[in-house]
């Protein structure tokens, strides 16, 4: 399907990855017409001009039927969620995030709407299989048997499986992609919901501005992660919406690092060398976690493939660049 000329409506475009696919959508030709976010206005990370930029509950199933009316395609993104300090700690409201999915589905259905894409996480696999830091690549089959993310990715799972139901029995074509720790600039870099490289990059800014060189580590520094640039995740995220993909597909880089390595990535930036002490109680995750990129291969002949040096240059020069001008993050 070729989405040029289609209407759209972007759930969660006041978000970090929200945001960025409203404007990219609209440079390849996409009519987004609306972007619905629960955050007033002024809290949105980017609003674009030329979009009714609605604030609304999505939990509210009436609040979806305004967002899914008169668009042909729906991009649900909004959910509660954060880095794994948030996650771990809000595992409730991580799940209360299946209403906005469910009552958006219903929403897609009753309004005619041709595709529903959703955004799902990473967190959907099996524990079991993330156990060492030398992990095996996540392939989709290793979503089952279930044994995701307490809370926030049992939600992420339960709601993959709604859209394959809505699909199978009432016809709306469902798209889903599980989304691997994507990160850039215009993201949450302070305050408790920020993912890793952003918060290592504040760390390190912070440490070479007042001088004291030293840097907290979350964990032994040893668990390994990918992380997949905006750029990438934003192109992908099309690419899947447009293809004929039934199944829930991995969205990530498969550049697998330990978190040692991401901090000697934004050190080297910072041109500085620090001190580094480990806390082994704050929360960490698994101990490790790819994406196998065999099937978007496969299916698109294409992967996430910006670099993570050259991707955190660009979040690590916008982060500095926001704490110059004395921001404070979302």
């Amino acid at each position: 399907m070729n989405l040029k000329g289609e209407t759209a409506v972007v759930c969660g475009a006041g978000g970090f990855i929200g945001g960025h696919l409203v404007k990219g959508l609209i440079a390849n030709g996409v009519n987004v017409v609306r972007a619905v976010d629960v955050k007033p206005l002024d809290e949105w990370y980017q609003v674009t001009e030329g979009v009714e930029n609605l604030s609304l509950d999505l939990k509210d199933k009436e609040s979806c039927m305004i967002a899914a009316d008169g668009v042909s395609l729906v991009y649900q993104l909004a959910a509660d969620m954060g880095g794994m300090g948030f996650i771990e700690n809000n595992k409730a409201l991580c799940m209360l995030s299946v209403l906005t999915n469910t009552h958006m589905l219903m929403a897609a259905q009753a309004k005619g709407v041709k595709r529903f894409f959703y955004s799902s996480s990473a967190c959907v696999y099996n524990g079991e299989k993330q156990t060492s830091p030398d992990v095996v690549a996540l392939k989709e089959s290793d979503a089952y048997p279930a044994l995701p993310e307490d809370g926030y990715g049992w939600e992420k799972l339960f709601s993959e499986r709604m859209c394959r139901h809505f699909e199978e029995d009432y016809g709306l074509v469902c798209r889903v992609a599980r989304y691997h720790n994507v990160y850039g600039p215009q993201g949450t870099w302070n305050g408790g919901r920020e993912k890793a490289p952003a918060a290592i990059c504040r760390k390190v800014i912070e440490a070479k501005n007042s001088g004291v060189h030293e840097i907290d580590i979350w964990g032994d520094g040893k668990q390994t992660r990918s992380f997949m640039y905006i750029d990438d995740c934003v192109k992908g995220t099309e690419m899947i919406m447009e293809s004929e993909i039934d199944e829930p597909i991995n969205l990530g880089s498969s550049e697998l690092v330990t978190i040692n390595q991401l901090v000697d990535l934004a050190e080297d930036i910072a041109g500085i060398k620090l001190k580094r002490t480990y806390d082994l109680n704050a929360p960490k995750g698994v101990n490790g976690r790819n994406s196998d990129n065999t099937l978007i291969q496969e299916k698109l002949g294409w992967e996430p493939s910006i670099r993570l040096r050259d991707g955190l240059e660009r979040t690590y020069r916008w982060i500095e660049q926001e704490i110059a001008t004395g921001a404070e993050g979302k």
